[in-house]
């Protein structure tokens, strides 16, 4: 069996949904003849379970002149790197990367976002978790379906609460009474929104998805500041008004070094439950033309649905993926662009360095 001639016919296989090669991503590990097959092991630095089968199917094809009629055995393996952050802040233990979702505005959809990207990725294999960063309005506990859960204390720090399918979700609402106003300043905010991060014991999240409050006060300023973040992704209706406050948002991560890995437009469209008619309630392409003018992905244009809403409200995010397939290929298409644009960052190899002591 010519080893080499196969490599090369891997190496020219399209990744779905990608535009790349399995030989642009560095993906083959090893490929070998034994007595059962062809064996051959994929490596990726982004998750690929949702587009595992047709990857199988795409080799398949490839090497079927090469291989002849020997069965093929195809393993596909994720490895998530820690990727670089802002010059000067340290990265936190058991979180590899993480990504701000912001808004500038309220009322866009923004903690819809967060909870649906984390549950996409968390479909595609990784491992993910939330910080409900709006400490005056805490939704992620609801959306996830773990209101009434109660993180567990380990050696002094906080363990996430862990929803279905394997989010590690971290809010101020488990500590506080949720019908009680969080009346605190802003130096209060920025210390909790500090503990909640750093005194969580995250269990090697691969994605910590941080849902943060409207507007680009001193939560955003502590996360510029202070909190390692990988990029960050912005969210908005095509109005002008939200169009507007998102520019704030963009130009807030502009200014303090954060890339922005792309827009996703949210109720881009309405469409009747009962007649099928669809109408641009709050106007069209607002969040195409800002992906296009920053020069950065839109991530995708997501309908004003009734079954999202209800999903959030009743905690089912996860059954919203299953029960809702073109909603869910929006989402998903979406975390999955955020991953690619992750994993295409430079690797942070801080931990490696020794640590100098001055005697």
């Amino acid at each position: 069996m010519n080893i080499p001639a196969i490599e090369a016919a891997l190496a020219a296989v399209e990744i779905p949904t990608t535009g790349r090669t399995l030989g642009s991503e560095n993906a083959v590990q090893s490929v070998e003849a034994r007595a059962d097959g062809l064996h051959i092991a994929l490596q990726f630095g982004f998750p690929v379970q949702h587009i595992g089968e047709a990857l199988a199917a795409r080799v398949q094809t490839a090497l079927q002149d090469l291989a002849g009629t020997q069965p093929l055995h195809l393993s596909l393996t994720t490895i998530v790197a820690t990727h670089k952050v802002q010059p000067g802040v340290a990265t936190i233990k058991g979180v590899k990367n993480i990504i701000a979702v912001a808004s500038g505005k309220g009322g866009v959809g923004k903690s819809t976002t967060t909870a649906n990207l984390a549950a996409a990725l968390a479909r595609m294999g990784a491992r993910v978790g939330v910080l409900d960063a709006d400490l005056y309005g805490p939704s992620q506990p609801t959306m996830f379906g773990v209101a009434e859960g109660k993180p567990d204390q380990r050696d002094g720090k906080l363990v996430p609460v862990v929803a279905e399918g394997g989010v590690q979700v971290m809010s101020i609402g488990f500590l506080v009474d949720t019908d009680q106003a969080v009346v605190w300043r802003g130096p209060m905010l920025s210390q909790a929104l500090q503990q909640l991060l750093f005194q969580s014991e995250w269990n090697n999240v691969d994605y910590l998805f941080i849902d943060l409050p409207p507007g680009t006060g001193d939560i955003q300023l502590t996360l510029s500041q202070k909190i390692p973040v990988t990029g960050s992704v912005v969210v908005t209706t095509p109005q002008d008004i939200a169009l507007i406050d998102a520019r704030k948002a963009v130009d807030m991560f502009q200014k303090v070094n954060i890339p922005i890995f792309g827009v996703l437009e949210n109720m881009s469209v309405h469409i009747c439950t009962h007649c099928g008619h669809s109408e641009a309630i709050f106007g069209s392409d607002g969040g195409k033309d800002l992906a296009a003018k920053l020069k950065v992905p839109l991530l995708g244009q997501l309908p004003l649905s009734l079954p999202v809403r209800e999903a959030m409200d009743n905690g089912t995010a996860a059954a919203l993926f299953e029960q809702q397939p073109a909603i869910a290929d929006i989402y998903t298409a979406a975390a999955f662009q955020v991953a690619l644009a992750v994993a295409d960052k430079g690797k942070d190899f801080s931990s490696r360095f020794p640590k100098i002591v001055v005697e």
